[in-house]
């Protein structure tokens, strides 16, 4: 059975995953900090525009049937572009190989930029990856994925490498 790999396309879909209590009561706080600490505000916050997930499942923690969820912090700069040093962990699956995965795939994101008054402007964002295996119990607010986001399709479906 294929494994997949969701991931929030954008900010917008994280800050409502937040919102309605998914993970935890602090990561909506998370979220308003990251655009807090800047000065300028985007109008327009930067949208992905992958339509295949760059995120592969590490084979042997496929096989053991872990799950798990990381949270990145990402700059993407005014092309879009995601600075490869600029990418944290902020928050850990527990599993070193969930979270080298996350990191990794990172690099193949691309946006569009978030704009201020039009311009395009660099900000950080924070970016859920959900690892999920089809045959594992659901995980502890995986109801609300499930009512926010669309079902897995074949472009987000893949074989582990």
């Amino acid at each position: 059975m294929a494994n997949f790999v969701r991931c929030g396309g954008s900010l917008g879909l994280l800050t409502s995953v937040a919102l309605l209590g998914c993970a935890d009561q602090v990561t909506p706080k998370k979220v308003a900090q990251v655009f807090q600490a800047r000065h300028d505000t985007p109008d327009e916050k930067p949208r992905m525009l992958n339509e295949d997930l760059p995120f592969h499942y590490p084979p042997a923690l496929y096989a053991r049937k872990v799950q798990g969820n990381v949270t990145l912090r990402l700059y993407v700069d005014r092309a879009g572009q995601v600075t490869p040093d600029s990418t944290r962990i902020e928050e850990s699956s527990g599993y070193a190989g969930l979270d080298s995965a996350a990191v990794k795939g990172s690099q193949d994101l691309r946006f569009a930029p978030a704009t201020l008054r039009g311009e395009p402007l660099g900000v950080a964002i924070l970016f859920p990856v959900y690892f999920r295996h089809p045959e594992a119990r659901a995980l502890p607010g995986d109801t609300i994925l499930r009512r926010m986001m669309p079902a897995a399709t074949p472009a987000a479906t893949r074989e582990p490498r």
